[in-house]
C-alpha cells in the first residue's frame, strides 16, 4: 500500500526509544505519552515516525536500520504510553549488534536490557522467542492494520476495494475452455501474486468470494471474481496457501537448479515453465549426459540439506549491484525498485515471484529426466517438495495395482508387460489374418447366393478399412451397391459405400450426414469416419430404396 510521504516538521524532537533483538525480529518501543496523529513508514532499510503527545509536542524519528527488514511482515501498534514497532528480519537467525546502520549511537536510542537475550545460546531453540512473537503479532492484529501475518508468509490481509468493473474470463473447466462473466477488482493492496516471471497466479478469497485469476496491469494486480464488490468496502483477503507454497517450492527450486547447472556445466537457462504436475527448464545445450544429471541432482539436494538462506533485496535501478545479478531483462512497464532473490553464496537473480526463505523448505528435488527441446536445446524436467510426495504416493498406488493385475513383484513388472505386449501383437496379427479370410468368405457367400440382389450391407464390430475393402474388392461393385460399417453399433466407427459411380456419388453425402461423419469419394467408392452409428438402419433403408427405384427404372 502506498503511504503518504512523511514530511519532517519544522519544530520537532526525537521520541526516546528502547529496542531489543530476537532471532526473527527486532522490537522498538517509542516512549510517547498518549500519542496522537501517529504516522509510521516502515521501509526495507529505514523507519520514519512522526506524532504528537498529550501536550501537542511534536516528535520525529528517522532511522536507517543495521540490516534490511520485511515490510509486509512488520507492524506498529499504538498504546497509551508507547508506540511499539515490530520489524521482521530479512535474514533470520542473524544477530543485530546495534539497531542503526551508523556505528555512532543516537542519544535517543537505548537497549531494553529487560528483554534482551543471548539467543544464540538458548537451549530451547527459540521457543520463548516464537511464543512472544506470536502473542505480540496477534495483539497488533486487533488494530485496523489487518490480520496477523503467518509465521512463514502473509496468509490473510485486510484491504479495501478500489474499483470493480464487469469483465469476462476464458476459464478451463473439465478440460473445456469456457467464457465466464464476472468482475475485475482492483484492491488498495494485495497479497495475491499476479501471474508473471514464469509463475502462475495465486488463488484465494476476497471475503467469501473466490478469486479465479490474478493478472498484472502495469503496477496494479487485477483480481477476477464472479460476484461484484462495493467500491470502498473493507475486505479480508485470504491466499490459497497450499497453491502458494507449491509455487514457492517449484520457483525457488528452479532458481537453484538453474544456478548449479550454470556453475557446474555452463548450461544456461533460456526459459522455464511451472506446470500443474511437473516443471520444465529449457537449457541452452543439445544434450545433458546421465552422469551430469546425476551429479547435478546430488549437488542440488546437498544445498537443500545445508539449510541455505534465501533473502529478498530491493535495489534502485541505478544501483551498481544490479549489474552483478543474473537477469533476462526487465519488463517494459517496470517501475520502482529492482527485486533480487539471493540464495546465499549460490545465486542472485532479478525475480518478481514468490520464494521460500530457506532452501530446506524445498525438502527435496528430483530431476525426472530430459527431453529434446527446440533449436539444439534440452528440456530438464523436475519436481520439488510436496510434489515429490504426491508423485511417490501415486507411483506406489500404481505399483500395487500392477502387482494385483500382473501377479508379479515390482521388479518383474517390465518383463511381464513386455511378454504381454508380444502376446497381444501376435493375437492382433492372427486376428487380422482371420478377418481377411472372413472377408473373402463373406463376399463369396454373397456371390454364390442365387437370390442375391443388387445391394449388400454388413456391420461388424471388429474390423478395419482393409476388412471392408477386401469385401468390396471380392464383390462386383459395378453392378452391386455395397454398404459396410465397422465399430460400435451406436458409437463411432468407419464406413464404406462402394458401387456404380452414379449412385455412390449421389448417396455418399447423404450417408455422411446421417452418420455425422467425415469422408470423401472417387472412382465408385465413398468412405470415411462415422461419429454416430445410431442411424445406420436409416442409411441401409435409404440405400435399399434407392436400389429398388433404380432397378424399376431399368425394367
Amino acid at each position: 500500500m502506498n503511504k503518504p510521504k512523511i514530511v519532517r516538521p519544522e519544530e520537532c524532537q526525537p521520541a526516546p526509544a528502547r529496542w531489543f533483538d530476537r532471532k526473527k525480529y527486532v522490537t522498538m518501543n517509542f516512549m510517547v505519552q498518549k500519542p496522537k496523529d501517529v504516522q509510521v513508514d516502515i521501509q526495507p532499510n529505514k523507519l520514519i515516525l512522526c506524532c504528537k503527545n498529550d501536550t501537542d509536542d511534536v516528535f520525529y524519528n528517522e532511522l536507517y536500520f543495521y540490516d534490511e527488514v520485511q515490510i509486509y511482515d512488520s507492524r506498529e501498534r499504538v498504546y497509551d504510553r508507547t508506540i511499539n514497532v515490530l520489524l521482521r528480519k530479512t535474514k533470520p537467525d542473524y544477530a543485530w549488534p546495534r539497531l542503526q546502520k551508523d556505528p555512532a549511537k543516537p542519544s535517543w536510542i537505548n537497549v531494553d536490557f529487560d528483554n534482551w537475550r543471548d539467543w544464540e545460546h538458548e537451549e530451547d531453540e527459540g521457543k520463548e522467542e516464537y511464543d512472544r512473537y506470536v502473542d505480540m503479532i496477534q495483539d497488533m492484529a486487533a488494530s485496523n492494520k489487518g490480520a496477523a501475518p503467518d509465521m512463514g508468509d502473509l496468509s490473510d490481509f485486510v484491504t479495501s476495494v478500489v474499483s470493480c468493473c464487469p469483465a469476462e474470463l476464458k476459464h478451463e473447466i473439465n478440460g473445456k475452455k469456457e467464457k465466464l462473466k464476472g468482475f475485475n477488482v482492483k484492491l488498495q493492496d494485495t497479497i495475491l501474486f499476479p501471474e508473471g516471471g514464469g509463475q502462475p497466479d495465486d488463488h484465494g478469497l476476497i471475503g467469501d468470494v473466490q478469486v479465479l485469476r490474478v493478472t498484472r496491469q502495469g503496477p496494479d494486480a487485477i483480481h477476477f471474481v464472479c460476484s461484484s464488490l462495493e467500491v470502498g468496502q473493507e475486505v479480508l483477503l485470504k491466499v490459497d496457501w497450499e497453491r502458494r507454497f507449491d509455487h514457492m517450492q517449484q520457483h525457488s527450486g528452479q532458481h537453484l537448479i538453474t544456478a548449479l547447472a550454470d556453475t557446474m556445466f555452463g548450461f544456461k537457462t533460456t526459459s522455464w515453465e511451472l506446470g500443474r504436475q511437473r516443471s520444465t527448464i529449457e537449457l541452452d545445450t543439445p544434450c545433458v549426459k546421465p552422469a551430469q544429471l546425476s551429479a547435478l541432482e546430488q549437488a542440488i539436494n546437498e544445498k537443500i540439506r545445508a539449510h541455505v538462506p534465501v533473502t529478498v533485496q530491493l535495489l534502485s535501478i541505478d544501483d551498481p549491484a544490479v549489474e552483478k545479478v543474473r537477469s533476462r531483462g526487465l519488463p517494459e512497464d517496470h517501475a520502482g525498485p529492482i527485486r533480487i532473490i539471493d540464495i546465499e553464496g549460490i545465486d542472485a537473480n532479478m525475480c518478481c515471484g514468490t520464494h521460500v526463505s530457506n532452501l530446506s523448505h524445498l525438502q527435496v528435488i528430483k530431476l525426472l529426466g530430459t527431453e529434446k527441446g527446440k533449436k539444439n536445446k534440452t528440456n530438464l524436467i523436475f519436481l520439488a517438495g510436496n510434489r515429490i510426495l504426491k508423485y511417490a504416493e501415486k507411483s506406489f498406488s500404481t505399483e500395487r495395482s500392477l502387482v494385483s493385475l500382473l501377479k508379479t513383484g515390482p521388479d518383474e513388472h517390465v518383463e511381464a508387460v513386455d511378454k504381454l505386449q508380444k502376446s497381444v501383437k501376435l493375437l492382433q496379427k492372427t486376428n487380422l489374418s482371420l478377418l481377411r479370410d472372413m472377408a473373402v468368405l463373406i463376399a463369396q457367400s454373397f456371390k454364390n447366393d442365387p437370390h442375391r440382389g443388387n445391394f449388400f450391407s454388413l456391420h461388424k464390430k471388429e474390423g478395419d478399412n482393409e476388412f471392408m475393402n477386401i469385401i468390396a474388392n471380392e464383390i462386383n461393385t459395378e453392378e452391386t451397391l455395397v454398404f459396410l460399417t465397422v465399430g460400435e453399433e451406436k458409437g463411432p466407427g468407419l464406413f464404406l459405400l462402394a458401387g456404380p459411380s452414379g449412385p455412390v456419388t449421389e448417396m455418399g453425402p447423404r450417408v455422411l450426414e446421417l452418420l455425422q461423419g467425415k469422408g470423401a469419394g472417387k472412382n465408385g467408392r465413398f468412405q470415411g469416419k462415422a461419429n454416430n452409428m445410431a442411424r445406420r438402419g436409416e442409411v441401409e433403408a435409404l440405400l435399399q430404396q434407392h436400389c429398388k427405384h433404380h432397378t424399376s427404372e431399368e425394367e
